[in-house]
């Protein structure tokens, strides 16, 4: 991945509701899931959800498919590694320490809570 592309890519995540979307997303692994039931899930208008589906679409970090009558939305997986992996050694310069910290997230998290002890919150 190169600058531009990644740039696209944090942009589109540097929203709640978009964070949102990914989040889900995730969660439903490969076979997405329908854009009533990402609606629903994040608690937005049909109008709005199309608005920050159009934007994630367009970083290329989710892909529309048509099943019959519905739209399954699902998170480009690909991309996705390839933005943290772009991150990690591009921007972070494989940095031993921040590599650390990626795969010991369990010391930087509450168990109970799920957050994370470095972001305020």
């Amino acid at each position: 991945m190169d600058r531009s592309p990644a740039l696209a890519a944090l942009s589109a995540l540097a929203h709640e509701t978009r964070l949102d979307i990914v989040r889900l997303l995730v969660g439903r692994g490969p076979g997405g899931a329908p854009a009533g039931e990402i609606a629903r899930a994040v608690e937005v208008s049909a109008s709005g959800l199309s608005f920050h589906l159009k934007l994630l679409e367009q970083a290329g970090l989710v892909a529309a498919r048509r099943e019959g009558r519905q739209v399954i939305y699902a998170l480009d997986r690909a991309r996705m590694g390839a933005l943290f992996h772009y991150l990690l050694n591009d921007c972070c310069r494989a940095d031993p320490e921040i590599r650390a910290c990626c795969t010991a997230h369990h010391a930087h998290s509450d168990a109970a809570s799920g957050t994370s002890k470095i972001w305020p919150g």
